[in-house]
């Protein structure tokens, strides 16, 4: 006898088509567009501890874990038989910019590198929107490691040639809205809608002649450029602060975007920096760029982004 579990059997016919009266109505997938550098791909690492190369797993997600605080603020990832969570009402859609797609249910693993040993803010952000919405909801993961805003994901609206990195962020979004019935099945029938923009990204841009005094005028101008491109005038965003990054100026450019008149009530910043570990409880000590590589910190930066963008939709 096939079993179904009772999230399942929601999602099948929250996405299955309704009749009303003779009219059909699609139910919703909320989807959320996630961009950004390489700490956008996932540096967090979960469970690599070699004593040389990972400081002996000190600031990896199973070490953290144990803590009791930590855990009753983030131990919904391990299951009562030790396994990492898999949600069956989030879903990921991510192509690397090598390797191939990773396109699943939304649990460790879809970082920059293949394996199932690191994870990015996807993973608490994806867990506070699955908590909040009851519809399914899709991220859709665009990131490429030392890319900056003023050349690799310059806008249209910011003049001279457009960034590679927002055309392919624009075409990576339209295949997988394209594909999402074929790859989730039990998202058939569901109509995708954007419903919010989560950027991450500030640190090449430091070291970019010109990019920091232009880097609001960029990023305002990137936002107004995706509104138009997806008929989404009102689009809700979220900006991350570079926390990791000592640098004040970046950060007041970050803030200053989300303070752009016309964005009133639909923008957030959202400051990072008290997420940052030391270096020696972490496990990458040397990759401050990376916020040293500790699962800590990228638990607290998505959850944060995933709060942030839950009371700025509301």
């Amino acid at each position: 006898m096939m079993m179904i579990s009772l999230t399942a059997l929601t999602l099948l016919f929250a996405c299955s088509p309704l009749q009303s009266v003779g009219v059909q109505d699609k139910p919703v997938l909320k989807v959320f567009l996630l961009a950004g550098q390489s700490n956008m791909e996932g540096q967090g690492v979960v469970d690599l501890d070699h004593e040389e190369y990972y400081n002996g797993g000190r600031g990896i997600l199973t070490r953290v874990l144990e803590d009791p605080d930590i855990a009753r603020e983030f131990g919904h990832w391990r299951g009562d038989d030790g396994n990492w969570i898999k949600r069956d009402d989030v879903f990921v859609w991510y192509q690397p910019a090598r390797g191939p797609l990773k396109a699943g249910p939304l649990s460790i693993g879809y970082a920059v590198y293949e394996d199932l040993h690191h994870f990015g803010p996807e993973m608490e952000l994806g867990w506070v929107l699955g908590e909040h919405f009851e519809e399914p909801v899709l991220l859709i993961k665009t990131a490429w490691g030392g890319k900056s805003l003023m050349k690799d994901f310059r806008p249209p609206r910011s003049g001279g040639a457009v960034g590679p990195c927002y055309e392919q962020m624009l075409s990576e979004y339209a295949a997988a809205i394209a594909g999402f019935e074929k790859r989730f099945p039990e998202l058939a029938g569901c109509e995708a809608q954007l419903s919010g923009f989560v950027w991450f990204q500030g640190w090449n841009d430091m070291f970019v002649e010109g990019a920091l005094k232009s880097y609001s005028e960029n990023l305002v101008n990137l936002v107004r450029d995706l509104s138009d491109h997806f008929s989404e005038p009102n689009l809700p965003f979220i900006v991350g602060q570079t926390g990791n990054a000592d640098n004040e100026g970046l950060w007041a450019a970050q803030e200053q975007a989300t303070k752009w008149p016309a964005f009133a009530g639909r923008a957030g910043y959202v400051p990072t920096r008290s997420f940052l570990r030391k270096p020696e409880d972490s496990p990458n000590t040397g990759h401050g760029h990376h916020w040293f590589g500790n699962a800590e910190s990228y638990l607290r930066i998505g959850n944060a982004l995933g709060q942030a963008l839950v009371e700025l939709i509301d």
